[in-house]
């Protein structure tokens, strides 16, 4: 069977990688529009990137209105501010969100109408060229073809997948992740985690993208608890970078399955980050999982060491999936009860996240496939884990 492989056409990593990568970005015009949020005009990101744009004489501007996950709204305004500006191209710097919404803007200013209407949709025409700089080692956003922005109106994620989303130029400088806090450190950590799961035992997993999720799975377990108490560590914090654009790069091809398809529901519903949410789900989905990847999360312990000579397929995936949860519980991982969701809200719109959650598709990737009923379990399983804990 023949498959697609897609990455950015330009991937500039290690420290530095933002002054490597201007005279690439200078090709592409000479007005540029910042996606971001206010945390990276605080922290001196934002500054870091302009610093380097005036040396090349590049005019921008600063949108920074993606203070949550991104809404159809934003990508309203942010459309705008590039239509009336009469800009040449996009930068997004800052975790998943801005860079997200930078391809989500990217798309509709290309092609026109609302983005409530590109759910699954072909994305027909280019987009502007599009720089992805990441300050957080977590979504993988800056590798992947793929944006997801909730439709406010319906309180349903949107995925939006499409080759022609993939950033052009990929700029990977841990510098930018330095100032992550120790809470997001650990979950977005997970989320990259996630990502190199789910594409390794994706139904769509193939041989190009399992290389990247190895690798990535890998290097978080080796670095992910380090850069969780030790932030200032670079060279950890390099690794992690490393790792969540090549989890990026495995779920990009070889897509998510369960933890994603059930993650989105929460976050449009009840604001959980996408990263948080995606590791309060990711010990019962790996239970679930199991029996439909057992040969999958056995090649997983062997990449991390946990499988021991002897070891049946079986004892071989409980020792990853015991792994991930004494990971899991080292980091710290809020529970929804801990998050502040109210339990009577949650059990009331488990139906909804088990429909919207079948209806991503996410779910239908997955090697043991779940019903809506299951679904729902599962559902009730995350809430009753969270009250024991």
């Amino acid at each position: 069977m023949a498959n697609l492989f897609f990455v950015p056409q330009y991937i500039i990593t290690g420290e530095n990688a933002i002054q490597l990568s201007m005279p690439h970005i200078r090709a592409f015009g000479k007005r540029a529009l910042i996606v971001t949020d206010d945390t990276m005009v605080k922290f001196g990101n934002v500054k870091k990137l302009t610093d380097e744009l005036e040396k090349y004489d590049i005019l921008y501007r600063i949108y920074s209105g993606i203070n949550s996950e991104p809404t159809h709204t934003m990508i309203d305004e942010g459309v705008r501010i590039f239509q009336q500006g009469g800009f040449d191209f996009l930068i997004g710097i800052g975790g998943g969100s801005p860079l997200d919404s930078m391809k989500a803007i990217g798309a509709v200013v290309s092609n026109g109408g609302s983005i409530t209407q590109y759910k699954g949709k072909v994305i027909e025409k280019d987009l502007p060229p599009t720089v992805a700089i990441p300050t957080t080692a977590g979504t993988g956003s800056e590798a992947t073809k793929v944006s997801i922005i909730t439709n406010t109106d319906t309180g349903v994620k949107m995925l939006l997948s499409d080759p022609k989303l993939m950033a052009k130029i990929a700029v990977i400088d841990p510098v930018f992740t330095l100032t992550v806090p120790p809470a997001i450190t650990a979950a977005t950590g997970v989320d990259a985690l996630t990502h190199a799961v789910e594409a390794y035992t994706s139904l769509k997993a193939f041989p190009m993208a399992d290389m990247f999720a190895l690798s990535a799975v890998k290097k978080i377990f080796k670095n992910i608890y380090e850069v969780y108490t030790n932030g200032t560590n670079v060279e950890a914090r390099r690794e992690m970078a490393i790792a969540a654009m090549e989890g990026g790069i495995a779920f990009s091809n070889a897509s998510v399955t369960i933890v994603h398809g059930m993650s989105r529901p929460i976050g449009a519903l009840f604001h959980v980050p996408h990263g948080l949410s995606n590791a309060m789900l990711l010990e019962v989905c790996l239970r679930f999982l199991k029996p439909g990847a057992t040969d999958r999360l056995c090649d997983l312990a062997k990449a991390i060491g946990v499988y021991s000579e002897g070891m049946s397929e079986e004892e071989g995936a409980d020792a990853f999936v015991n792994a991930i949860i004494e990971l899991l519980h080292k980091l710290d991982i809020q529970t929804l009860q801990e998050f502040g969701v109210k339990k009577e809200e949650f059990i009331k719109q488990i139906p909804k996240m088990a429909s919207d959650a079948l209806d991503s598709g996410s779910p239908g990737n997955t090697r043991r496939t779940p019903s809506n009923a299951q679904i729902q379990e599962l559902y009730q399983e995350l809430w009753d884990s969270g009250e024991k804990k």
